[in-house]
């Protein structure tokens, strides 16, 4: 099939990193894209300056993770700072790589990551990318899945004629004034939070004395967070007030002053004011993120306030949760009602990152001298417990609760590294003839099942029917087996889950594409796979 035919494909709208990622995701496991960008480019201006490591996973498993990591740099953590810059508290991130494989939090230029995905894209033999074409209409939204392709009407801006496009399923990623929502008549619900900020990105000829992590200041009369993102790269974000004037805070002298506590000076000398905007931050959820054959990711589908540096990095958590289960149902191992689980999954997970960060946003920067006091009393108990600092300063996200996981529980209790819903660690493993590797790199983003037994015929059944590739953890050197993969965890303190499963024989593990574990069996049952696998009639 040509990248220009590919009806039986899905067609992303948007080509931000959402878009790009989540149209990698379906290529690279054999699905047709057409991507749509109104864009002729990457757009050229900082957003998003944090990613984790949880979610740095999913550009690795697109091939541009070692990129993205030599363009970025691991963030320390988190100071909370009060009005005279002295610390309230802090709370540490690893720099070095750590459970997920990767630093804990990463510090980017977003148009060098929309620079890597672009290209990556381009070049893609399964995507047939289209710049400069803006989205208009969407016909048989809501028709059955095995129906006739969905029509996607567009126009191309360059010379205004009209363009049509068909696939399988239509991906919305184009952002907070998403086209696609407005066209299926979805609706964003307000959680309570609207805030203007004034958010400066900086160049700085000489490097700033400054710490590296990300600093936020509690102070109630102006407060402000301010970050080292890259190289010679700064970010500062300043609250507003209601009515203020963002003029008044932008001009040289006024500007020079805001940042003054971290120059040391009163000018801009040395600084190049790569862009100063005022945004308003939102807390917001689409009413529903699937509408028939309408799938909605990323800004179009929520908002989320910057306080954590999740709102990227909940896109990409959709694309990852989303791709692998189109690839499923498209190449007929499952059956369409698994479409329906990313709403299940993905609305409540994004409600609550979404309300974390109102929370956390609240409690750094809302109230005024009585809720100061309160903060900041509550602050210095809070930074007295380790588990309090491990949690503020964690980057995990909640697993999941609901949607393609083991229902039918048939181990009490898992290890805690083990439990449903929440994602395998991406320890480095060793594989036969000794090369280490990270555990992904063996996953390869398929359904796989893990164990430490000798695969008895009735596993490797179920695994060669079910489409689960079988792996193997053993406690000494891996060998050759063309039945299944063995690996040996590296470090111990970072392979619980796999140590887990190696030190007791009777557990077997569904693990899903984007990492979710899916399904624990004990006493060496057979595992039960959340998802139905009937082939599909193909379509007319």
């Amino acid at each position: 099939m040509s990248r220009a035919d590919a009806t039986d494909g899905v067609i992303v709208v948007g080509a931000g990193p959402v878009g790009c990622t989540a149209a990698l995701l379906l290529a690279d496991r054999g699905i047709p894209v057409t991507v749509l960008e109104r864009r002729t480019r990457p757009h050229p201006l900082p957003r998003a300056v944090h990613l984790d490591d949880e979610v740095t996973r999913t550009l690795h498993r697109v091939g541009v993770g070692e990129a993205f990591l030599a363009n970025s740099r691991p963030g320390s953590g988190l100071r909370l700072l009060d009005a005279q810059h002295r610390v309230l508290g802090e709370f540490r991130r690893e720099t070095q790589r750590g459970v997920n494989g990767f630093p804990a939090a990463n510090m980017f230029h977003q148009p060098d990551l929309d620079a890597l995905l672009f290209d990556r894209v381009a070049q893609h033999p399964l995507i047939d990318f289209r710049l400069g074409v803006e989205v208009q209409a969407i016909a048989d939204v809501c028709e059955p899945f095995t129906a006739t392709p969905i029509v996607v009407l567009a126009r191309r801006l360059e010379d205004d004629t009209g363009q049509t496009f068909a696939g399988r399923l239509v991906l919305g990623c184009d952002g907070a004034n998403s086209t696609v929502r407005d066209l299926v008549g979805a609706t964003m619900h307000d959680l309570g939070f609207t805030e203007r900020w004034l958010v400066v990105d900086i160049r700085a000829d000489r490097g700033l004395d400054t710490w590296d992590g990300v600093e936020q200041v509690c102070d109630p009369a102006r407060a402000a967070t301010f970050m080292q993102v890259s190289g010679d790269r700064y970010r500062w974000e300043f609250q507003l007030h209601d009515g203020e004037n963002e003029a008044d805070l932008t001009d040289r002298l006024a500007l020079g002053r805001l940042l003054e506590p971290w120059t040391r000076r009163r000018d801009l000398d040395g600084l190049d004011v790569v862009r100063s905007a005022v945004y308003t931050f939102r807390a917001r959820l689409a009413t529903q993120v699937q509408v028939g054959r309408v799938f909605l990711l990323g800004d179009a589908a929520h908002l989320t306030p910057p306080f954590i540096g999740q709102g990227l990095g909940s896109g990409l958590r959709d694309a990852d949760n989303l791709a692998w289960k189109i690839a499923q149902v498209l190449t007929g191992h499952a059956s369409p009602d698994l479409l329906a689980t990313y709403e299940t999954e993905r609305r409540p997970h994004a409600r609550a990152l979404i309300r974390k960060a109102v929370l956390v946003g609240w409690a750094m920067t809302g109230g005024q001298d009585r809720a100061a006091t309160v903060r900041r009393i509550a602050l210095a108990l809070a930074v007295r417990s380790p588990r309090v600092r491990d949690l503020i300063g964690s980057t995990a996200t909640p697993r999941l609760k609901s949607g393609a996981l083991q229902q039918n529980r048939r181990i009490a209790r898992p290890p805690r590294s083990l439990r449903v819903g929440g994602l395998m660690p991406n320890p480095f493993v060793s594989i036969a003839g000794g090369k280490q590797i990270r555990l992904d790199d063996i996953l390869q983003a398929r359904p796989v099942l893990l164990t430490s037994r000798l695969p008895e015929p009735a596993l490797l059944n179920l695994c060669h029917d079910r489409h689960l590739t079988p792996i193997r953890v053993v406690d000494s050197d891996p060998q050759p087996d063309g039945r299944w993969v063995e690996v040996q965890p590296v470090h111990s303190g970072l392979s619980s889950a796999l140590g887990a499963i190696r030190d007791d024989p009777t557990l077997t593990v569904v693990v899903r594409p984007d990492g979710v574990i899916a399904g624990v069996a004990a006493r060496s049952r057979l595992p039960d796979l959340p998802w139905g696998s009937p082939r599909l009639p193909t379509p007319a």
